[in-house]
């Protein structure tokens, strides 16, 4: 063979495996865009890339599949049920104290299912994971708990100031 034929079956040979890593890469990505939703849009938008990104979500389904996670039984589900009803009622009269309940009554049912809830952080990097669609909601009313309330401005009454 010649040289000439060589380096050519060499170019080739790196361009597909250019071409089969790039594929790869597209569909790794597309897979976590798909899993994690709006969460790998928050993700990406807070690293320096996209790649960068996929490696942190990825690390994340790594992490959450070593876990010995276990389903909730029967009565358990039906307590924490009972449980968020009575959260919900009292959101109206008292807000605060109901989005603090959900907190903790989030955090019961992971410990429960045997998720580590030690750091914030990593509780909500967990939850990504299985319920990135939720994870958002679950985001704003942490935020909202923690938001001091503002004085409302005084009602207009009759049109007049």
């Amino acid at each position: 063979m010649s040289t000439g034929i060589i380096v050519v079956i060499i170019v080739a040979v790196i361009v597909v495996a250019a071409l089969v890593t790039g594929g790869m890469a597209i569909m790794r990505r597309r897979r976590l865009q798909q899993r994690f939703g709006p969460e790998y849009d928050r993700v990406a938008g807070a690293q320096d890339s996209k790649l960068k990104a996929d490696s942190e979500l990825a690390e994340r389904e790594r992490r959450v599949r070593d876990l010995d996670i276990q389903p909730l039984t029967a009565a358990a589900r039906a307590s924490y049920a009972a449980q968020w009803a009575d959260v919900q009622e009292r959101f109206v009269d008292a807000p605060a104290d109901a989005v603090a309940g959900s907190q903790l009554l989030v955090t019961a049912v992971m410990t429960d299912r045997g998720y580590p809830t030690e750091h914030h952080d990593q509780v909500l990097a967990d939850l990504s994971v299985e319920h990135s669609g939720t994870l958002g909601h679950y985001r704003a009313a942490r935020k909202s708990a923690a938001a001091p309330l503002r004085a409302r401005p005084p009602r207009r009454t009759c049109g007049k100031p």
